[in-house]
């Protein structure tokens, strides 16, 4: 198929699957006429699922949303690569509003006391029962600044 062919192709399917090309597809998990899980521009998670290209891809979009969000923070700037790493991945697990929820965390960070900034970070349901091998291994990178 011609590359401009291909390029109208793209645009009718956008417009058939209802999302239209100013529309920019549909961010959410739908479930289409058919009764199929759904998302963008018809894409059927059940009997398409993702590549492992495409996985990577969101999760890549995802890092970066992440990253954007964390230099928010007058912090960040100044930790070194391991401590941004643990931070990224608490973050990454626990979204925007749950990772801001560990304010005494935050303001440890803020004074650059990595000691106690770990220790709220223990001191959690995150920690001791939603993901506790994951925040042991966090933990112990922002505590020390060394990789685990």
């Amino acid at each position: 198929m011609r590359i401009l062919d291909r390029q109208a192709l793209r645009l009718q399917l956008m417009e058939h699957e209802g999302s239209g090309p100013m529309r920019g597809g549909r961010h959410l998990v739908y479930r289409c006429p058919a009764g199929a899980l759904t998302i963008g521009y018809g894409r059927q998670l059940e009997t398409n699922g993702l590549s492992p290209e495409e996985a990577r891809d969101l999760l890549d979009h995802d890092i970066q949303a992440c990253l954007e969000d964390l230099a928010s923070f007058a912090w960040w700037g100044a930790l070194d690569p391991i401590r941004q790493r643990a931070l990224v991945d608490m973050r990454f697990q626990l979204g925007a509003a749950g990772f801001r929820g560990f304010s005494q965390m935050l303001a440890a960070l803020d004074n650059g006391d990595y000691t106690s900034a770990a220790w709220h970070a223990r001191d959690s349901t995150w920690a001791r029962t939603d993901a506790p091998a994951r925040a042991q291994t966090v933990t112990v990178m922002l505590e020390t600044g060394e990789d685990v």
